[in-house]
């Protein structure tokens, strides 16, 4: 049976999170599923390589989907896009490949955007898109801080209290702070991230920027192994997925 991946990209505000929840509760897996279905006439489950958060958004999310009938794989791009509108979910791009690749399984890497607005005014056109906050934070400490995160630790109090892996240990690859005109911009990648992992590393940095914290107090939250040592979850809406690594794309 032909098997599809594809890359999209969608405004995470009007959802639950990407996986589907019950009838009548919004979710991007719901919208890609209903627009398969219009287009194929199959009842299909897809496969993401990471789920996300309610009103999280993503730039490069991966995901594969098995069907009975083999199609043109840039035709199954455009007739999934047209049965998508108006939802703001969009395939950038289609390919076939191997019955035994698998979108979550086969991934060996994930990479995430932080964006906070640092000014007094309020966001028009990047409402629900950033975390806005009307105060200044020195992303010099931030990278400081972001430092001590950096490689293999127990992540502890960093998981959200309903995280549901297996282990807290990760092994964070990257964790850059830059300043972006009135923004603060943090990326970071991992093989992959705890449940609320990232966001409440944000909320943690935006501690040191704002002088209440240092990067000393941040190691000392994560040596702690306690959610409550660390700093609070910063919101969904500043929050994108950017990109999954896979073998071939080393």
């Amino acid at each position: 049976m032909p098997r599809y991946r594809f890359t999209l990209e969608y405004d995470g505000t009007p959802y639950s999170g990407w996986q589907r929840q019950r009838a009548g509760v919004p979710s991007v897996q719901a919208a890609v599923e209903k627009a398969l279905l219009a287009c194929t006439q199959e009842a299909v489950t897809v496969h993401t390589c990471g789920r996300t958060d309610a009103g999280v958004h993503a730039r490069g999310q991966v995901m594969h989907v098995t069907l009975a009938k083999e199609w043109s794989a840039y035709r199954l791009m455009q007739a999934v896009n047209f049965h998508l509108k108006p939802q703001p979910v969009a395939i950038l791009d289609a390919r076939a490949v191997a019955d035994d690749w698998h979108a979550r399984f086969s991934c060996i890497g994930r990479w995430y955007l932080y964006r906070i607005l640092c000014r007094t005014a309020p966001p028009a056109l990047e409402r629900d898109r950033v975390w806005a906050v009307a105060y200044s934070l020195d992303a010099e400490a931030m990278q400081e801080g972001a430092n001590r995160l950096l490689g293999l630790h127990d992540f502890t109090s960093f998981r959200a209290s309903l995280c549901q892996a297996d282990s807290p240990v990760r092994t964070l690859d990257r964790l850059e702070v830059s300043r972006v005109g009135d923004e603060i911009h943090i990326v970071t990648a991992a093989r992959s991230f705890l449940h609320h992992q990232v966001r409440n590393m944000v909320g943690t940095l935006a501690l040191v920027g704002q002088k209440k914290w240092t990067a000393d107090d941040v190691t000392a939250a994560l040596d702690a192994k306690n959610r409550a040592a660390a700093g609070p979850t910063a919101p969904p809406e500043g929050l994108y997925f950017m990109g999954a690594v896979y073998p071939e794309t080393e």
